[in-house]
């Protein structure tokens, strides 16, 4: 249901977070997300498995975010081929070193995975370059420093998008605190797609019929999109 919503409403892709006892650059909300999931017992073969039975029901990009050391605890790199024949698109691994990334990066080319590291507004350009070239797919950059959460203040993303634009021709990907239209329209001015997290897991949260607010919620984020013509 959640899926089926957020297609309706405009999202062009979801991040689908494995829960990890140890968040990697997480706020509070997603922190909280992570450990009620936990708490409840949920494991990754019941996520393996939703994902499994939703993707017949949906052409949403589905990718995978998941900690490296989570991977390992599953198989190591052999387990992204099992998240591309679950049906996941992509693969996010947020505390992957680009140095250590070559025998994931193999297996996600062989299954037909995006495989995408993160890059850091404070990432020297020569590092920026070599993570850029490790990435296929689009590439996922972080608004700003610090850990997830919302904001009020649209975020200034024109600096380290521009930069970015100098290393590599793919598609950028912008998140970290991004909560409203308005915030949406300041990163698609200048990347290809904004990223929303905190923002819509909070709603989720509170809400009694969480896939009808996520699905309402993108669509008033929509609304930052440029008009189709």
């Amino acid at each position: 249901d959640l899926l089926s919503g957020l297609e309706r409403s405009g999202a062009g892709s979801v991040e689908i977070g494995f829960p990890f006892s140890d968040p990697i650059a997480d706020g509070g909300v997603i922190a909280q997300a992570m450990h009620d999931t936990l708490q409840s017992g949920q494991s990754v073969d019941d996520l393996l498995s939703a994902v499994g039975s939703a993707r017949s029901q949906t052409k949403l990009g589905l990718v995978a975010m998941i900690s490296i050391s989570l991977i390992e605890r599953m198989g190591g790199a052999s387990f992204l081929g099992r998240l591309a024949r679950t049906g996941f698109d992509g693969v996010i691994i947020p505390d992957l070193t680009v140095e250590e990334s070559l025998p994931y990066r193999d297996v996600a080319r062989e299954n037909g995975l995006a495989f995408t590291l993160l890059i850091a507004p404070t990432t020297p350009a020569d590092r920026a370059a070599q993570i850029a070239e490790a990435c296929s797919g689009v590439i996922s950059g972080l608004a700003r420093t610090g850990i997830t959460g919302e904001r009020a203040e649209a975020p200034d993303v024109a600096a380290p998008v521009r930069r970015l634009r100098d290393l590599t021709d793919a598609p950028l990907a912008v998140g970290f605190g991004i909560s409203s239209a308005e915030h949406v329209r300041a990163v698609i001015d200048e990347a290809d797609a904004a990223i929303v997290g905190s923002a819509l897991v909070r709603r989720m949260i509170e809400a009694e019929r969480p896939a009808e607010e996520a699905e309402a919620f993108c669509t008033a984020l929509a609304e930052g999109l440029p008009r189709q013509a």
